[in-house]
């Protein structure tokens, strides 16, 4: 009885992990639909990027060279275009008037005195042909004479001086251009050097930016770069010069940039941009197909069965769809395009075309 009660018990263990067996069938692999593609030859252009300000291309400190009037009116405003010789402030003009008018008095009456020493010195010609005055008067009469014609000199130049200071109670532009600052106001007292405005000389804006010194050589008079004003929008300017050398603490050069049509762009504002340096033929790969993560971009290379291998790249500039391979894969093999940013290394994938149709993989 014992013997068949433990055959009975061991019938049974038996039976039991057979059915398991047979109903616990291995989880078949999941597969995530992707497309692919192989790295194609493209003509890329080649780019540098860097950081600058946006400055006037030359700025010009506006002032008057007279002190202690006072301004009478200010005609103009931050953002105001002008042109040269245009009026910008007017001082109070009364005093300067008044000093000019005396200065032309003052030459009239040179004028007279010269005219009576002149009137003289020739009467004292007759006078000594006929031996009526002596050398010695005439010569007098003649240093009167010059000493006469000098003082209508020295009015005329003091004469020229206050109409001068007249012409500078009104501040005027010195060329065309836009205004950048005013400091001044109506009811000022103002000396002579003091900023009362500031113009951006014809309306010029320049970016400037520091470039590394394995890129500086790079760079050519001509060459386009592009700009991203705040608001998104692509400013296009052109270098207009680089500087010769290299600062030795900072080890970059200074590129200058003209900037035809500046739009949003005002000065002071800081901004990127991207400066074209050439083309070049080089291996790319659909932006898509690489994944950045931890600060690397990798790409999905398929395997046998389906399988893929995660394989880190370098890259270089974009252009378009397409993105440069610098290293990490040759022509030959075949990435995953669609899909990329869904896998992980040793996943199975089922490749397809783009219109959905299925291919074999490789």
């Amino acid at each position: 009885m014992m013997r068949f009660f433990f055959g009975l018990i061991l019938v049974s263990t038996l039976l039991v992990g057979c059915g398991r067996s047979g109903s616990e069938a291995p989880p078949a692999a999941s597969s995530l639909t992707v497309t692919a593609a192989q790295p194609v030859t493209r003509s890329i252009t080649r780019e540098v990027a860097a950081s600058g300000s946006v400055a006037a291309w030359q700025e010009m400190i506006l002032g008057v060279e007279v002190t202690g009037l006072r301004v009478a009116r200010v005609l103009v405003e931050p953002g105001d275009r002008v042109v040269a010789g245009q009026a910008l402030v007017e001082l109070d003009r009364r005093t300067l008037e008044v000093q000019a008018r005396q200065a032309e008095a003052n030459l009239l009456q040179a004028r007279a005195s010269a005219a009576l020493a002149a009137s003289q010195a020739k009467r004292g010609e007759t006078l000594l042909a006929q031996n009526l005055i002596s050398t010695s008067n005439f010569d007098e009469l003649q240093a009167n004479r010059s000493r006469a014609e000098a003082q209508v000199v020295v009015a005329e130049a003091l004469r020229d001086e206050a109409t001068l200071r007249l012409g500078f109670a009104t501040l005027r532009a010195p060329d065309a251009g836009v205004i950048a600052v005013r400091k001044v106001q109506p009811g000022q007292v103002v000396s002579a050097g003091n900023e009362l405005l500031r113009l951006i000389r014809r309306g010029r804006l320049e970016w400037r930016a520091e470039i590394a010194e394995r890129d500086i050589g790079r760079l050519r008079v001509g060459a386009k770069v592009m700009l991203r004003t705040p608001d998104g929008e692509s400013v296009t300017g052109i270098v207009r010069a680089v500087s010769p050398g290299v600062d030795p603490q900072t080890r970059t050069g200074t590129l200058f940039a003209d900037l035809p049509n500046p739009g949003a762009l005002r000065a002071g504002m800081f901004v990127e941009g991207r400066l074209q340096v050439g083309t070049a033929d080089v291996l790319a790969v659909p932006r898509p197909s690489v994944v950045f993560r931890d600060g690397y971009a990798y790409v999905f290379v398929l395997g046998d069965g389906g399988r893929v291998s995660q394989r880190r790249v370098e890259t270089g500039g974009t252009q378009g769809d397409f993105i440069e391979l610098r290293s990490g894969l040759s022509r030959a093999e075949a990435i995953v395009v669609r899909g990329a940013g869904f896998l992980s290394d040793g996943d199975i994938v089922k490749v397809v075309e783009q219109n959905g149709q299925e291919q074999a993989a490789s």
